[in-house]
């Protein structure tokens, strides 16, 4: 069985998504310009095309360049994500995650409770 689009990516590869999500559709320089520690032009050029593979990337030519976009909207593929941190890490447990979270925290303040406190109310509201 394959394993879930979000998580076949290797670190370069999610520095790359990350650039292309914050920034739009991009060229690859400007992809290699925001890159820390960046590669060379051919091997930014190749990921590219190894995302474009994986189904994470498409491009468009303009004149030419090449201009990347993402296939999948950000919000879906950070829910992918962060399902597969829940599975891996919390055993699946939200409770879990949000316990560690707001542990981990410094700025868990009084007004950031509240805001948790009327998401947990409308989910319960809605029937979950």
């Amino acid at each position: 069985m394959p394993a879930p689009p979000h998580l076949d990516l290797s670190r370069r590869e999610r520095q790359i998504m990350f650039i292309v999500y914050e920034q739009g559709p991009s060229t690859a320089s400007e992809i290699l310009d925001r890159l820390p520690d960046p590669p060379s032009y051919s091997a930014v050029r190749t990921m590219l095309r190894i995302l474009e593979e994986k189904g994470h990337l498409r491009h468009y030519e303009d004149g030419p360049r090449y201009v990347y976009h993402a296939v999948t909207p950000r919000e879906q593929a950070s829910k992918g994500a962060l399902r597969q941190v829940l599975q891996t890490f919390f055993d699946g447990s939200a409770e879990q995650a949000v316990a560690a979270l707001i542990k981990m925290d410094d700025r868990v303040d009084e007004a950031t409770l509240d805001r948790l406190q009327r998401l947990i109310d409308d989910a319960r509201g809605e029937g979950r």
